[in-house]
C-alpha cells in the first residue's frame, strides 16, 4: 500500500509543469529574470539536482522503519534540437534578433513522455513524462536546444516511443531527440502547436520493427500513429495537418476566373491520371466538377513542407520568385506578346547584355543571382542569362545534324527513342478520322538516304533503324492546336539510321495534319538535301520536330514520369507503413520535397495559363495529353531503367552481360551510366530487404506492406487498377524490383530529365518548346512561298518561340536546373535508422563506395576518342547521372529525390 503511495507522488512529481520551463536547472529556485540572461543563448547553464532527485530523498526518510522494498527510479537526460525558420524570399521573413528569439521561446515548453515496449502488469501502457526546458541558441549549426530529465523506474523496460506535446503558439520542427542512454528518435517533423492539434505527436526510435516483430508497448501507437495521416477524407486541410489523402487533378482549371480557363478532371475514365493529395478545398461556383484554387502555394502535409527550414528548398522558392516578379516583370516590358526575334544576334544579346527590367525587390538578387545582375543605378537592374554549355562550347551545335540525333541519346529526352520492328510503318488511329494510316517514309527513302549501304531488309534485322514516334500521341490534337493563337502542331515520325561509328544519321522526318472540314490529310515527307530550298525546309521540319520533343520531354518524360507518378507512392507511404517500417526508412529520402514541389507545379506551371500551356506548343491540350501519354503508354513494370530499355528495343536481356541485357546501341550515354547507377540502387535495395525479410513468408505476412501496394494499385494509380502487368508482391526478388524501380524513378530518371534543361534548352534553338507557324510548303498561298524563298532565315526566326515565351522558359529552366547549397545527394547521407544497425550501415558504405567509383568511370568514358555519343570536338560531355555535384547549374549531380 506504502508503494503504491510512493510511486503515486513520483508519477504527479513527473506532471507538474515547470513553472519557467526555459530556466536552466530548479525552476523553483530560480528568479525570472534569469530567463533572460544572453548567457543562455551562447552556453549550457549548470544544472542543480532535480525536485524529483529530492523528492525520493525525502520519501526515502519517511519509510525508514518499513521493510517494504523502495522502487528506485534512474534519471535519463534528454536532448532535443529545434530547427528555427530559415530566411525566406517568398515570405519575406527571417530567423530574427537574438532577442526576439528568446522573447517567443519564453513561457511555454514541450511535454514529453517516454513510452516503454512492455505493457505493464495490467496491460496496459508503461511511459514516464517531464517537461522540457530551454538551453541555448547554437549559432554554428542554427538549432535551438532543450533539455529534460526523466525519472525512469528501473523495471520501465527498453524505451521504444515518446510522446510530444507542444505547447508554442505555432510549429515547430524537431530535428531529434537523444537521450543519454543511447537512444536515439530522428524526428525531421513539425510538430503543430497543442491550440492547432491536441493530440500528442508519436515518434518512434531509430530500430526499426516489421509489423509482426512490434513490441507489444507500441502497437497501439504504431497504429494510431499512422491513423492519426490518413485522416477521414472530409474537411479543408490547414497548414498544420498531416493528412495523407488524395484526389483527382480537379483543381488545373480557373474557370471562376474565366471560362476560358476551365480545364478538365484529370484521373478518371475520361482522362486517365495518377491521384495527387486532397486539398480539401471549395468546389467553384462555375463549375461543380473543379476545385477552387488559391493565390498561396497549395496545402501538403506539414511534413513535407520543408520551405522554413530547408535550404534546399532554395530552389522552390526561387522557382517561385521566377513565376512571380521575374515573368510578371518580362511580360510587363514586352509589350509585343507575339513579337519574336528578328535576327539570330538579338537573341545572342541575352546572353550577351541582358534584358533590362525595373530594379527588383529587394531578396529577389539574393535569390536568383545567376539571373538578376548588380542593378546600373537605383531604377534600372539586369536580367542576364548565362550562356548555356552547348553554345558556349560549340555556337552552331544546334544546326548540325549530328548533334541532333546525339541529342536524343545523350541529351535531355533520352526516353523516347526507339527501335524501327515492323515495316511498313503505319498509325493505329481511325483512318475515317485521322486519314490513311501507311506512313508516306517508303522503303525507297530509306534506301536512297542510306545509299545502298545496304538493303531496309537488312537493317531491320540488324537492328539499325531507329525513330521518334509522335504521331498518333499528337495527331488528335492538331487541329484543336491549331485554333489557338499563335501555335502549330503536327503528328510526327523522325527516323534514323546508326552508322557502323556507333552515331546516328537522321533520314526522314514525317508530318502530318489530318483531315478538317474544308482540307483533306496533308501529309509530308523531309529528308536531309543538298539544294538550299531543301535544306532549309530541312532545318525548319527539324524544329517542328523538336518543339514535339520539347513538349513530350516536358509532359511525360518528366513531369508525368516522375513527379506525377511519384506522388502516389508518397501517399500511401504515410498512410501504411510506420514511421519504424524499414522499407518506410528506405524509401523516405527519395520521397522529401516531391510533394511541395508538385504543388507548386500545379500552382503556377502545369495549371491552365501558366508557363507550360503559354509557353508550348499543345496550349491549352498540355495536360489532356499528357493524360493519354499516361492512359497509353505508362506502366509501373517498365520503369525500371532496364525494362525502360527493353520496351523500346533499345537492350535484350542477355545474363551474360554485365548488367543483364546487351544494348542495342552501345554508344548510348544515359544507357551505359544509368545501368552501372541502376545497378548500385539495387543492389543496395537487395541487400536492405534481404536483411529485414530473410523468408518470403514474412514479405506475404506484412500487413502494412501488403496495404501500401494494394492501395498504389487500386488508388493512387486506379485508372489502371486492372491492368495485369502490375507486379505481385510475394517474395524478397517482388519487393526489390518494385522499391529498386521507385527509387531510380526518384533519383537517376529525374536527375537525367531535369538538370540537363539549360544546358541543352538554354539556347532555344537547340529546343524550341513552341512551334508558331506552319512549315511553308503545307498549302502556301503564293506570297507566303516567296516570303520564305527570299528570306528563309525569317521564317525559322517567325516559327521560333516570341521574345517574351522564350525569356519566361529561360527564367525557369535556369531554376530548374540549378541544384540547392546543401543538396541530398545520392549516397551521400547516411540516415540515422541505417547507421543503427550494422548490417545496413555496412551495405550503405558498399552502396556509396559504388558511387565514388561510378564518377570515376564516368569521367574516363567522356575522355574516351572511340565512344563518338559523348567525346568530341565542341561536345557536352554526359554527365547527368555523375552522382554527387556542387550548387548552381553544373550539368550532373543525381539527388536523391526530386526536389525541383
Amino acid at each position: 500500500m506504502l508503494n503504491s503511495q510512493i510511486n503515486q507522488t513520483h508519477s504527479l512529481s513527473n506532471l507538474l509543469p515547470l513553472q519557467k520551463p526555459f530556466v536552466a536547472g530548479d525552476a523553483t529556485t530560480h528568479s525570472s529574470s534569469s530567463a533572460y540572461s544572453p548567457a543562455i543563448l551562447r552556453q549550457p547553464t549548470t544544472t542543480k539536482k532535480s525536485n524529483a532527485t529530492r523528492t525520493r530523498s525525502t520519501s526515502a526518510s519517511k519509510i525508514k522503519a518499513i521493510t517494504i522494498p523502495f522502487l528506485t527510479k534512474t534519471t535519463v537526460k534528454g536532448v532535443i534540437t529545434i530547427q528555427p525558420a530559415i530566411s525566406s524570399a517568398i515570405a519575406g521573413v527571417g530567423i530574427g534578433g537574438v532577442a526576439d528569439g528568446v522573447s517567443d521561446l519564453l513561457g511555454r515548453s514541450f511535454l514529453l513522455e517516454l513510452v516503454s515496449n512492455d505493457l505493464d502488469s495490467k496491460g496496459k501502457q508503461k511511459t514516464v513524462k517531464a517537461y522540457a526546458r530551454y538551453e541555448a541558441l547554437d549559432f554554428d549549426i542554427n538549432v535551438y536546444t532543450y533539455k529534460c530529465d526523466f525519472d525512469v523506474p528501473e523495471d520501465f523496460g527498453e524505451i521504444g516511443a515518446i510522446l510530444v506535446e507542444n505547447e508554442y503558439s505555432k510549429k515547430m520542427f524537431f530535428k531529434k531527440i537523444v537521450l543519454n542512454n543511447n537512444i536515439t528518435f530522428t524526428c525531421e517533423s513539425w510538430v503543430a502547436s497543442k491550440y492547432d492539434n491536441p493530440d500528442k505527436r508519436i515518434f518512434f526510435t531509430d530500430k526499426s520493427y516489421l509489423p509482426s516483430e512490434t513490441p507489444e508497448g507500441l502497437k497501439s501507437l504504431r497504429e494510431k500513429d499512422m491513423e492519426s495521416l490518413r485522416g477521414n477524407g472530409q474537411g479543408e486541410r490547414k497548414s498544420s495537418d498531416r493528412i495523407y489523402d488524395y484526389d483527382v487533378y480537379d483543381d488545373l482549371g480557373a474557370p471562376d476566373q474565366s471560362l476560358s480557363l476551365a480545364r478538365p478532371v484529370l484521373g478518371g475514365n475520361d482522362h486517365p491520371y495518377p491521384r495527387r493529395c486532397r486539398t480539401g478545398r471549395p468546389m467553384s461556383t462555375k463549375d461543380p466538377l473543379s476545385e477552387t484554387r488559391t493565390l498561396l502555394p497549395f496545402y501538403v502535409p506539414s511534413d513535407e513542407d520543408f520551405s522554413e527550414i530547408k535550404e534546399v528548398n532554395f530552389g522552390a522558392r526561387a522557382l517561385y520568385s521566377v513565376l512571380h516578379a521575374v515573368v510578371p516583370t518580362l511580360d510587363a516590358i514586352i509589350t509585343d506578346k507575339d513579337k519574336g526575334f528578328p535576327l539570330f544576334r538579338t537573341i545572342d544579346m541575352l546572353y550577351d547584355q541582358g534584358v533590362n527590367v525595373p530594379a527588383p525587390d529587394n531578396g529577389l538578387k539574393t535569390v536568383l543571382p545567376r539571373l538578376v545582375k548588380g542593378a546600373v543605378d537605383t531604377v534600372d537592374a539586369v536580367i542576364q542569362f548565362e550562356t548555356p554549355a552547348t553554345i558556349d562550347r560549340d555556337t552552331f551545335s544546334w544546326f548540325r545534324d549530328e548533334e541532333f540525333c546525339r541529342q536524343m541519346l545523350a541529351g535531355l529526352n533520352p526516353y523516347t527513342i526507339q527501335l524501327v520492328t515492323e515495316w511498313p510503318l503505319r498509325s493505329k488511329l481511325d483512318p475515317q478520322v485521322y486519314g490513311p494510316q501507311e506512313s508516306g517514309i517508303t522503303k525507297e527513302i530509306v534506301e536512297q538516304e542510306i545509299k545502298g549501304f545496304m538493303t531496309l531488309e537488312q537493317a531491320l534485322a540488324e537492328k539499325k533503324l531507329f525513330m521518334l514516334d509522335y504521331n498518333d500521341l499528337l495527331l488528335p490534337y492538331v487541329n484543336k492546336t491549331r485554333e489557338l493563337n499563335g501555335t502549330t502542331l503536327y503528328g510526327s515520325r523522325t527516323l534514323m539510321f546508326l552508322t557502323p561509328t556507333g552515331t546516328l544519321r537522321p533520314l526522314a522526318i514525317e508530318l502530318t495534319r489530318p483531315p478538317s472540314d474544308d482540307k483533306p490529310q496533308w501529309k509530308h515527307v523531309y529528308t536531309p538535301a543538298w539544294d538550299a530550298t531543301g535544306a532549309w525546309l530541312w532545318k525548319m521540319a527539324k524544329a517542328q520536330v523538336l518543339s514535339h520533343d520539347s513538349a513530350y520531354h516536358q509532359l511525360v518524360s518528366h513531369w508525368l514520369r516522375t513527379h506525377c507518378v511519384m506522388e502516389p507512392y508518397i501517399i500511401a507511404t504515410n498512410r501504411h507503413l510506420s514511421q519504424m517500417h524499414p522499407i518506410r526508412r528506405l524509401l523516405l529520402p527519395h520521397f522529401r520535397y516531391t510533394m511541395q514541389i508538385n504543388a507548386l507545379a500545379r500552382l503556377a506551371l502545369i495549371n491552365a495559363g501558366g508557363i507550360i500551356e503559354s509557353t508550348f506548343s499543345p496550349g491549352k491540350y498540355s495536360m489532356q495529353i499528357c493524360s493519354d501519354a499516361y492512359d497509353q503508354l505508362w506502366r509501373f513494370d517498365h520503369e525500371s531503367l532496364p525494362a525502360d530499355l527493353i520496351s523500346r528495343g533499345l537492350a535484350v536481356e542477355d545474363p551474360n552481360s554485365p548488367h543483364g541485357v546487351k544494348l542495342t546501341i552501345e554508344d548510348y550515354p544515359y544507357a551505359n551510366d544509368g545501368l552501372l547507377l541502376w545497378d548500385a540502387i539495387k543492389q543496395w535495395a537487395t541487400s536492405y530487404v534481404n536483411h529485414y525479410y530473410p523468408k518470403a513468408s514474412l514479405v506475404e505476412s506484412d500487413v502494412e506492406l501488403t496495404q501500401w501496394w494494394d492501395e498504389i494499385r487500386t488508388v493512387g494509380h486506379g485508372d489502371k487498377k486492372d491492368e495485369p502487368w502490375w507486379p505481385q508482391l510475394k517474395t524478397q526478388e517482388d519487393l526489390i524490383g518494385i522499391v529498386s524501380t521507385i527509387m531510380w524513378v526518384g533519383s537517376g530518371h529525374h536527375s537525367a530529365v531535369n538538370f540537363g534543361q539549360y544546358d541543352f534548352a538554354g539556347y532555344f534553338p537547340n529546343r524550341p518548346t513552341m512551334a508558331r507557324t506552319k512549315m511553308p510548303n503545307e498549302d502556301p498561298t503564293e506570297e507566303e512561298w516567296q516570303s520564305f524563298i527570299k528570306r528563309p532565315e525569317d521564317a525559322l526566326l517567325k516559327c521560333f518561340p516570341s521574345q517574351i515565351q522564350a525569356t519566361q522558359v529561360m527564367s525557369v529552366l535556369d531554376v530548374l536546373s540549378s541544384h540547392s547549397p546543401d543538396e541530398e545527394y545520392i549516397g551521400g547521407y547516411i540516415e540515422p535508422a541505417w547507421a543503427a544497425e550494422p548490417a545496413i550501415k555496412a551495405a550503405f558504405e558498399e552502396f556509396r563506395g559504388s558511387l565514388e567509383k561510378l564518377e570515376g568511370i564516368i569521367d574516363s568514358r567522356n575522355v574516351d576518342p572511340k565512344l563518338h555519343n559523348r567525346s568530341g570536338a565542341g561536345l557536352v560531355p554526359y554527365q547527368l547521372l555523375k552522382p554527387f555535384s556542387g550548387p548552381g547549374v553544373t550539368g550532373r549531380g543525381v539527388p536523391n529525390s526530386i526536389s525541383i
